[in-house]
């Protein structure tokens, strides 16, 4: 058998409380293909980008896992995702979903899809919409929406705004609140308006309007993006991360059962 006919490897995927997530899309020429692919089909779908935060949250959240398991597509949003999945012998690429929305904006201005930016604050919504039209030719937002503190992704609200969306041409929908509020937002768009496809970007918005600041590219490259932001804000982080800590030595022994084809 010859390289071009060998069977394609299976997904890396995790188990989290007897749901089975896998990285559906491993590399960005995968995410741009697949995303391309339902534009011009004019069909919709959920992305979500798994990390260790979501890892521990899908732990103790069933609403949250009943959300994933909607979502058509995945990537590896963290560093410790992507190696795992080399320890499982599975290996995907490092696809943040902050770093994906002007390439994602890019593919839709090249379907000519218009898109909807909803979450965060209104200032922050006005400013990205500036940045992106700046850096993506050709692109059309249809619909922005900052909904107010204390919104909830299954309440009344969010079916009437879900509605709403669905009526105006929209395409594809940035969602910019933060997991797992976002992926269940995504979740019941799915049902509401299932034309659309809703990306889930988290603090994306925030990132482009200069509302939030990034770590330097030299961190992120050493992958210590997590240490930067920890000792920012350590008060309001220090015990997420230490979550993601203790979920590790499991994770990796799960890899490592599949890298041995248990």
């Amino acid at each position: 058998m010859d390289r071009a006919t060998q069977p394609s490897p299976p997904p890396m995927h995790v188990d989290v409380a007897g749901t089975r997530i896998a990285i559906t899309l491993p590399t960005q020429d995968d995410l741009s293909d697949a995303i391309l692919g339902r534009l011009a089909a004019r069909q919709g779908f959920a992305l979500a980008t798994l990390n260790l935060d979501h890892l521990v949250k899908l732990g103790r959240d069933p609403a949250f896992r009943a959300a994933y398991a909607q979502h058509e597509f995945v990537t590896a949003d963290g560093n410790p995702v992507v190696w795992l999945s080399r320890l499982a012998g599975r290996p995907v690429g490092l696809l943040h979903g902050s770093d994906l929305v002007v390439p994602i904006a890019r593919l839709a201005a090249a379907a000519d899809a218009p898109v909807a930016l909803i979450g965060s604050t209104r200032e922050v919504l006005d400013a990205a919409a500036k940045v992106l039209c700046a850096q993506v030719e050709g692109l059309r937002i249809a619909y922005t929406l900052a909904p107010p503190h204390g919104f909830e992704p299954d309440s009344a609200a969010a079916h009437e705004i879900l509605t709403a969306l669905s009526r105006t041409d929209t395409r594809l929908c940035f969602l910019a609140f933060g997991a797992p509020k976002q992926e269940r937002l995504a979740a019941h768009g799915r049902r509401l308006a299932p034309q659309i496809g809703f990306v889930s970007i988290g603090a994306g918005l925030d990132f482009l309007a200069g509302a939030q600041h990034r770590a330097p590219r030299i961190v992120r490259r050493l992958a210590l993006e997590w240490l930067w932001r920890l000792l920012s804000q350590p008060r309001r982080l220090w015990q997420r991360y230490l979550l993601c800590i203790l979920i590790l030595p499991r994770h990796a022994r799960a890899a490592l059962r599949l890298r041995n084809g248990r």
